[in-house]
């Protein structure tokens, strides 16, 4: 089922999700909806909150992304805790589907370490980089209550800040299933 992705401004987007547990109920349904909702906004992850959950559950896809490592990098991450960010910076233009139609260079870590666990509740710790760290660093972020426009320079956000206002209300133009929390 397709579910609508919730704008900027609500709540569960900007508060530190919570851990789940191998019971949490319909684990599975949910894990299969956010792919579906995923896929039918054309992104390559979806962060639980972007749904109006506030749990620590977030999904990726890139094989959409020319050379991204591992190849097609799909993969479910529950609870994930990233235990490092290491070498060089770099700037990419990034964007979100809970803040449609802004795009921005955001400057991230090229490689990282995560331990999490898969949707068979299975742990893993696994490095990561480029492209995959980077979606993964942009996902994390949602848990822990925290938009990529916090990572812009405030002379960006500032000018950006009548535009997220429009999104947060409704006033722009998705070819997704939305939810908007000033209507």
């Amino acid at each position: 089922m397709i579910l609508p992705v919730y704008a900027i401004g609500f709540p569960v987007l900007r508060q530190k999700a919570k851990e789940i547990t191998p019971d949490y109920p319909e684990l599975n349904q949910l894990i299969a909806d956010m792919y579906e909702t995923m896929y039918a906004s054309n992104g390559i992850g979806l962060a639980a909150p972007q749904i109006g959950l506030g749990i620590r559950l977030f999904i990726t896809d890139g094989s959409e992304i020319d050379d991204i490592q591992p190849e097609g990098f799909k993969q479910v991450f529950i609870n994930p805790e990233i235990l490092e960010e290491f070498d060089t910076r770099w700037d990419y233009e990034e964007g979100c589907l809970s803040i449609p139609t802004v795009r921005a260079d955001v400057n991230r870590h090229s490689k990282l370490v995560i331990r999490y666990f898969d949707e068979h509740f299975k742990e893993h710790v696994e490095e990561y980089d480029g492209m995959a760290a980077r979606i993964i660093q942009h996902e994390y972020d949602h848990l822990e209550g925290i938009l990529f426009t916090d990572r812009i320079t405030p002379l960006k956000r500032t000018m950006l800040k009548t535009k997220l206002n429009n999104i947060a209300a409704g006033r722009v133009n998705v070819q997704y299933k939305m939810k908007f929390a000033k209507r």
